[in-house]
């Protein structure tokens, strides 16, 4: 068991740093497309290899997403009493879970930006990017950090819970 926890925080980690990577090296190739400004204003041509950049890391993020909410499982609360009563593991796992979401959405939107901004159909004058590819990037190490948490804080409500089964099971055959 302590080996596939291992197995899950280390593919969370490893996609979500892959993902960071490639975010960054679509922002540098995004960089290296010719182009010229006037004030605001930037005319450039697409970079192809800034969108399928963009595009991969996009969706490494989400896959990174996806294994640490499917391995830590479901956190459930009936109301805002029962999670100010429940263990400080459970809250821990709440609000790490919440911000690995925001995580989410924030980088993989940043993301998709990014390499929408270079897909092919669009070859005309904008206003000036905002690096929409190198934050993604950096948001994608920050979703490394809370998908791990949320995994390992969520594992060991499941373990907690379990013991406490355990233990009322044995006390009942007592």
């Amino acid at each position: 068991m302590k080996a596939a926890g291992a197995l899950v925080c280390i593919s969370v980690v490893v996609l979500d740093v892959v993902a960071g990577i490639l975010g960054i090296q679509g922002e540098i190739a995004q960089n290296e497309v010719r182009g010229y400004r006037y004030l605001v204003f930037e005319c450039s041509e697409p970079s192809p290899s800034a969108f399928r950049l963009g595009l991969a890391a996009a969706c490494l993020l989400l896959i990174a997403h996806l294994i640490a909410n499917v391995g830590g499982g479901c956190i459930l609360f009936a109301s805002r009493d029962d999670m100010q009563q429940s263990p400080l593991n459970k809250q821990v796992a709440v609000v790490c879970l919440l911000f690995s979401w925001t995580l989410l959405i924030v980088g993989f939107g940043l993301l998709i930006l990014g390499a929408m901004y270079n897909s092919r159909s669009r070859a005309s004058c904008s206003i000036t990017r905002h690096n929409f590819l190198a934050i993604g990037g950096i948001v994608c190490f920050i979703h490394a950090a809370s998908g791990v948490a949320y995994y390992v804080a969520a594992t060991a409500i499941t373990s907690e819970e379990k013991r406490a089964d355990m233990e009322g099971v044995a006390m009942e055959n007592r």
